[in-house]
């Protein structure tokens, strides 16, 4: 995720950073395939849907449900709802189906238990649209007990956490095994091309809880989450709450999401601005990264992933490059400046390596975090993917060959990169 400058610019020119060049208007798939999620009947006058989960009504959306059989999850987690008489009740169901729903995606994508359907295994999209529907149910959800306003957001907080693993990151205790955090995003994008998949948030699924063997040689234990991209989570703290309980404990850790076409990048340089291209909710928010403490704030954090190691590795077929590149306001300066080189001393941050999206605010925070619990030496920054496209000519169906053949190369090249990242600490 970059910046809006950099991605309106590029776009142009099928070389936009996360924005895929496949990006055509949606088309619809034919009517003659059954749409699995229903829009209900009616709906109380108060639960608005969210733009996000407003999404769920077009055929597309539906077509990855069915096709992989997570339509059931919705009308199961609705029938529990019912079945909670209590507010307690209804926090045991929520977290119970929201973890259900993240591990039922990670053993799709790992090989085990049924298909559901014939989709690709590997595919991010059927947990993002069921997640949604299940947003949606509990945001409808009209209990026989009081429940304010208050007490529903704490349940869609809890929902969220469950089903994103971001509450149930474990690693083994002992020292006989390193231990590697990687995080992923949502597809995004959606209105430009609603069947847009997200390759990092595809590589967190098919690395959580696996063993890897790193560059040196020892084991290592990765545990992934999946972030929304939506400013006012990351507003919210959502990045610190889920981190800072593990990064004094890891070896290594890297937030990854979908870059350039063509490309991976070690992005040299975060900085503390948001530039204001629009979220998932359509959302636009510009000006600094809103950070605790913002007195002692750095308008830039740097890298600290072993960069060259990683680009001299043969991770995989697409190159990897050592991003150092970004647009600050130098001391004494009013204009935005490009920097190949990275920042000078005083400026302030207008763009990362990783642009002024959200790909580079949670580079920011994550390496913000890293700083303020005192771990210089924890290896540590973002990865930008290669853009995830489908194949030529394919303006309407949800899947091809040379998609599904771009998604397995990616992921397969995060785990080597991984794998170069834990190594040697």
């Amino acid at each position: 995720m970059r910046s809006r400058t950099t991605l309106v610019a590029a776009l142009a020119a099928l070389a936009a950073p996360l924005a895929p060049a496949h990006a055509a208007p949606a088309v619809q798939p034919p009517a003659s395939r059954p749409p699995a999620v229903q829009p209900p009947a009616a709906r109380p006058a108060a639960a608005r849907a969210t733009v996000e989960e407003a999404r769920l009504d077009r055929a597309v959306p539906r077509e990855i449900l069915a096709r992989s059989g997570f339509d059931a999850v919705a009308p199961g987690f609705a029938a529990a709802l019912e079945d909670a008489g209590s507010y307690a009740a209804a926090e045991r169901a929520v977290a119970r189906h929201g973890s259900r729903l993240w591990q039922r995606a990670v053993d799709r994508v790992r090989g085990r238990g049924p298909a559901g359907g014939d989709l690709a295994r590997d595919d991010d999209r059927p947990l993002y649209w069921a997640r949604l529907a299940m947003t949606r149910e509990l945001r409808s959800w009209e209990p026989g007990f009081a429940l304010p306003a208050e007490a529903r957001e704490r349940l869609l907080d809890r929902l969220e956490t469950s089903s994103r693993g971001q509450d149930t990151i474990r690693y083994p205790a002992g020292k006989g095994v390193k231990r590697v955090l990687v995080t992923g995003f949502d597809p995004f994008t959606l209105d430009r091309d609603v069947r847009i998949s997200n390759p990092s948030g595809a590589a967190a699924l098919a690395l959580d809880g696996t063993l890897i063997r790193t560059a040196d040689g020892h084991l290592a234990r990765v545990e992934t989450a999946v972030f929304p991209v939506r400013w006012a989570d990351f507003a919210d703290g959502e990045v610190e709450r889920t981190l800072r309980p593990h990064l004094p404990r890891v070896d290594a850790f890297a937030t990854v999401s979908q870059g350039r076409v063509g490309r991976f990048d070690v992005e040299r340089h975060n900085g503390a601005w948001r530039g204001g291209f629009g979220d998932n909710e359509n959302v636009s928010k510009t000006g600094p990264v809103p950070v605790p403490d913002p007195a002692s704030q750095p308008q830039w954090t740097v890298t600290t992933l072993p960069y060259a190691r990683i680009t001299a590795a043969d991770t995989g077929r697409f190159p990897v490059y050592d991003n150092t590149s970004v647009t600050e306001v130098p001391a004494g300066g009013t204009a935005p400046v490009v920097r190949p080189g990275g920042p000078t001393p005083g400026s302030a941050a207008r763009a990362g390596g990783g642009g002024d999206y959200l790909s580079n605010e949670i580079a920011y925070r994550a390496t913000l975090l890293r700083d303020r619990l005192g771990l210089p030496n924890l290896p540590g920054g973002h990865v930008h993917t290669p853009v995830l496209r489908f194949g030529a000519g394919n303006t309407g169906e949800v899947t091809d060959p040379e998609f599904l053949r771009e998604r397995a190369d990616i992921t397969a090249q995060v785990r080597a990169i991984v794998a170069v990242a834990a190594a040697g600490r």
